[in-house]
């Protein structure tokens, strides 16, 4: 029978970011339901390891959405995009990535209202999150600052709207703007929803 390899010492900071490797994406499939010993299994260590960094269970899942609402990579990835492309373009690079994010973190929406409903310190942080992304859309915005109706801070909290509406389906009727893709969610941002110029009252018809 095959032997478990034994897992090298660690310091208490790598114990820590491994484990919580190990525990997102057992939150992900199943919620906080997830036991230590799965987790502990995934990560290759003794169920033990766990409490000797972590208090409890909670701690570790709480620690563990920390990391999956980290914004510095959304942050990072939007800076990359830069502003040499199209507008147009460039959102759409932008809520590619975007939705990835959302969408991988879709089944952890209910999670923080179970685990951190007292948390005043992760909702500053989930809050700062927001902030954070909606900056780094607003400055893929900002050359084309002339062009809009609105300022580059309000298209960018209005973009957000539209993607989490097509991830989050039971977030308002975000049934019916599932099927929307990347182009479409920048479009109805751009152009609206009128998919040709409103026809010009005839003034026969008005006499």
């Amino acid at each position: 029978m095959a032997r478990r390899q034994r897992v090298p010492a660690m310091a208490p900071e790598e114990r820590r970011a491994a484990l919580i490797a190990a525990t997102l994406p057992l939150l992900r499939a199943y919620g906080t339901a997830v036991s230590t010993r799965q987790i502990a299994e995934a990560a290759g260590v003794a169920e033990g390891t766990i409490f000797g960094v972590f208090p409890d269970k909670a701690s570790l899942l709480r620690a563990a959405l920390m990391s999956a609402f980290d914004p510095q990579p959304a942050v990072d990835a939007l800076a990359a995009i830069g502003t040499r492309a199209e507008l147009r373009a460039r959102l759409s690079q932008a809520v590619a990535l975007l939705r990835a994010g959302m969408s991988a973190n879709a089944n952890l929406m209910a999670a923080p209202r179970e685990l951190m409903a007292d948390d005043a310190e992760f909702h500053e942080r989930m809050m700062s999150s927001r902030h954070r992304i909606a900056a780094g859309l607003a400055a893929l915005v900002e050359p084309d600052r002339d062009r809009l109706r609105r300022s580059p801070e309000a298209a960018a909290h209005l973009l957000l709207m539209l993607i989490a509406v097509s991830v989050h389906r039971g977030f308002g009727h975000g049934g019916e703007f599932g099927d929307m893709d990347d182009e479409e969610i920048v479009s109805v941002l751009l152009d609206g929803l009128l998919m040709s110029p409103s026809p010009t009252p005839s003034t026969e018809s008005a006499s």
